[in-house]
């Protein structure tokens, strides 16, 4: 059996930051967020990283981080570009970014032929997640149906103190495998709990801190990208004639289908432990200061690759 590789999502500007925050230091020798998510994948077992970026970025940040990076793991890049479409379907005129996190997973199709987990290049994981779906993927084959993972994670571990966060809201079923995910893309803070909108604030739901939700943590086999890429027109249908401009494929769309339809069960993996991230500038003191307490404690070393 192939070994896992880890697929990066790294294509977006982080336009609520106000620049391309993957690049923004938080560690005392420069490191990123990734930096950190790269070490703890690493000793998970993952030994290939497949960064997907826009062409238009690959010099800063082969030279903020991939370069770095190919020192400790064989780094490998895949270009998401929004013009990557099946035959016959075409951009809109005005439309400026690409078509969501399947279609950034899909852009690594051409490079991906076995296991492989996928995560946002702008979040912090933790490690247990990391080994939680490594372990998964290397002792899990498909059978009858697809055999896949997530790791979900407490929505109360999950929220910035200044803004609204997506978050895929995911429903389990009795034998630990995901029934349902739905992605709310405006979720804040409520008290200890969180609460979402569907109409620009009008009206709320509340969530308990305890519901479980996805933060793009998946683990797949090869047989996800054919998927994909086959329900690729189905969604573009749709998106072309409601929403040209800002549509987007989402990976728990597709993983919905694919679970509605009989043909793939998930395993929900569970991590405790709390993200942090870079939704917002505001989030940026939180993070550094996270880091080291946790390189205080002995989780990480000061500098993380130093003699690797």
């Amino acid at each position: 059996m192939k070994k896992p590789v880890l697929v990066v999502m790294a294509a977006g500007m982080g336009s609520r930051y106000g620049g391309l925050k993957q690049l923004d230091p938080v560690g005392s020798h420069g490191q990123l967020i990734i930096d950190y998510s790269i070490y703890d994948a690493r000793r998970a077992g993952f030994e290939t990283v497949v960064f997907v970026i826009k062409p238009e970025i690959e010099a800063d940040f082969k030279a903020g981080i991939g370069d770095r990076l190919s020192k400790v793991m064989d780094v490998k890049y895949a270009y998401q570009l929004k013009e990557d479409l099946p035959e016959g379907y075409a951009v809109p005129a005005d439309r400026v970014k690409p078509w969501g996190t399947a279609q950034a997973a899909l852009a690594a199709r051409s490079i991906v032929d076995g296991p492989f987990a996928v995560i946002n290049a702008d979040d912090y994981y933790g490690p247990e997640g990391f080994q939680e779906i490594y372990d998964y993927l290397l002792t899990h084959q498909d059978g009858e149906v697809y055999e896949y993972a997530m790791v979900s994670y407490l929505i109360k571990n999950t929220i910035s103190e200044y803004g609204h966060v997506a978050r895929g809201v995911c429903v389990e079923n009795t034998e630990g495998y995901l029934a349902d995910i739905t992605e709310r893309t405006q979720i804040e803070k409520d008290g200890d709990d969180a609460r979402y909108t569907e109409d620009g604030g009008e009206t709320w739901t509340h969530l308990p801190g305890d519901t479980p939700v996805s933060l793009n943590l998946w683990g797949f086999t090869a047989s996800f990208m054919a998927e994909a890429w086959n329900r690729f027109p189905a969604f573009l249908d749709g998106a072309l004639k409601t929403n040209p401009l800002k549509g987007e494929y989402f990976l728990p769309s597709v993983v919905s289908q694919l679970i509605g339809e009989g043909r793939a069960r998930v395993k929900v993996l569970k991590s405790r432990d709390k993200w942090y991230g870079v939704t917002y500038k505001e989030d940026k003191p939180v993070v550094v200061s996270a880091i080291a307490e946790k390189t205080a404690a002995g989780l990480y070393p000061d500098n993380l690759w130093e003699g690797k």
